[in-house]
């Protein structure tokens, strides 16, 4: 009898569940009463009444789906009109929208680079670009996290084509890349910098308009942001922003904006809806950062060992990856959802809890969140 081809399998998830690594997916209701600390909708938009009646008049007008590609049938006059607004708010010259953040990270960063050149790319960096630093076919450079000096050498070593590629907020811990000093290295030497602004747009800058415009950088030469419609907006998909004939050269060459389907009418709409809700209540993004602060402080005056959080991430760390699992169910159990992030997740091989803070919690809901993850904390 031939051998099951799929017999390895079972291998792997020996192994995986020996080391407490398996990952099982949890559908929520729709009427969840818990509290949530592990989405991140930074600016609690996803069920906000204008965000969703926004979705679903794109859905009416638009249809259902996209229906293509963008460069069929998938473009619609809502897409365009959420480049131009995206762009326009984050001070950039022009805007792709693509199905996404995970899907714009990949084309901007294939795109921009190619066999031939050199990505020098932050060891804390997102998936989606170490999966868009292994398809771009450049020689990649990963350097210590948060280390201006290290890119300098790579580039300086490298001499030709390069581009410098770094979140500008950190998902695993919270912090903030060093933007203003990435992009003095990036001019000295003839770089360019691409920044993944998923965890800034909302959060930081004034009024929420990312990193970038925090650091002053939007909108400069030589640099691109990549950001996510599914975080601060509350909706779906992924935009890619920089000057125009960068934009034009996506359009042209990327593969992941080609060959995809266009992001549904009522993720526009929504990510639309969002966004000028930000714009009248820009509060919002300031509010989401007194929160985060609100959970360090309380979480640490309590004892536990937490990151100071530079946007609106919170992580609080754990003695093992099995302790992370079960604090994070145990937190669960009590009516709290916190994100567990463990290896492989996490390039240090340290675990912890990751708490997302939110513009719409409340102070007694930040207490509870605090009492939970304090009363079900592990002993180390």
């Amino acid at each position: 009898m031939p051998l099951d081809p799929f017999d390895w399998i079972d291998d792997e998830a020996r192994r995986r569940a020996d080391a407490g690594l398996v990952r099982t997916l949890r559908p929520r209701s729709a009427g969840s009463d818990v509290l949530d600390l592990a989405s991140n909708d930074y600016l609690g938009l996803t069920r906000h009444p204008e965000v969703t009646a926004a979705a679903a008049e794109a859905a009416h007008r638009w249809g259902a789906g996209a229906t293509g590609s963008r460069l069929v049938t998938g473009s619609t006059a809502l897409h365009a009109e959420l480049e131009r607004e995206l762009a326009d708010f984050c001070g950039f010259e022009a805007a792709l929208v693509l199905s996404s953040g995970y899907a714009a990270n990949l084309a901007a960063v294939t795109a921009l680079t190619g066999r031939g050149s050199l990505i020098v790319s932050d060891a804390g960096n997102h998936a989606s670009i170490v999966d868009g630093c292994r398809l771009s076919r450049a020689e990649t450079a990963v350097v210590t996290h948060a280390d201006p000096d290290a890119v300098r050498k790579e580039l300086r070593a490298h001499g030709g084509r390069a581009l410098a590629v770094t979140d500008s907020v950190f998902s695993v811990d919270g912090d903030a890349a060093p933007l203003p000093r990435l992009a003095e290295v990036c001019r000295a030497e003839g770089a360019a910098l691409l920044v993944d602004d998923a965890h800034g747009l909302g959060v930081l800058g004034e009024g929420g308009r990312g990193a970038l415009a925090a650091a002053g950088l939007e909108g400069g030469t030589g640099i691109v942001a990549t950001l996510t419609l599914s975080k601060s907006l509350g909706s779906q998909g992924g935009a890619v922003l920089g000057p125009a004939r960068v934009i034009e050269h996506l359009v042209n060459t990327a593969r992941t904006f080609i060959f995809d389907t266009g992001l549904a009418p009522a993720a526009a709409g929504a990510a639309l809806g969002g966004l000028r809700l930000l714009r009248r209540e820009p509060e919002r993004a300031g509010r989401a950062r007194e929160v985060a602060t609100a959970l360090y402080e309380r979480l640490t005056a309590a004892g536990l060992t937490a990151v100071r959080p530079d946007a609106a991430v919170v992580s609080v760390r754990a003695p093992s990856a099995e302790a992370a699992v079960r604090w994070a169910a145990d937190c669960r159990a009590a009516g709290v959802v916190v994100g567990c992030f463990r290896p492989p997740s996490v390039p240090d091989g340290v675990s912890r809890l990751r708490l997302t803070a939110r513009a719409d919690l409340t102070e007694e809901q930040i207490d509870a969140a605090v009492t939970t993850v304090r009363r079900t904390a592990p002993v180390s």
